[in-house]
């Protein structure tokens, strides 16, 4: 169980490398950090689950309060680009 955890973080991790806005990166790094410690913490998928909705929530906050007033949009193409709000 413990490899599937770090195979996990580590898929967790490329993603977060992926993302195109702090906010993506800092709630793909949360969950795959919370799943590694939920489930190291606990021994269980329950508590792997859990560190990774709440490591999920908790760095999408901290990746959205680290560009204050700042917008992420999309156009009609799916391009994304950062304006003030």
């Amino acid at each position: 169980m413990l490899n599937t955890l770090k195979a996990g973080a580590a898929g967790m991790m490329l993603l977060a490398a992926a993302g195109c806005t702090t906010t993506e990166t800092g709630a793909a790094v949360g969950a795959g950090t919370g799943a590694v410690i939920g489930g190291a913490t606990t021994g269980t998928t329950q508590g792997a689950l859990a560190g990774a909705a709440i490591g999920g929530i908790t760095g999408a906050l901290i990746g959205r309060a680290a560009t204050p007033g700042d917008c992420v949009y999309r156009d009609a193409r799916g391009r994304q680009f950062i304006a003030r709000c």
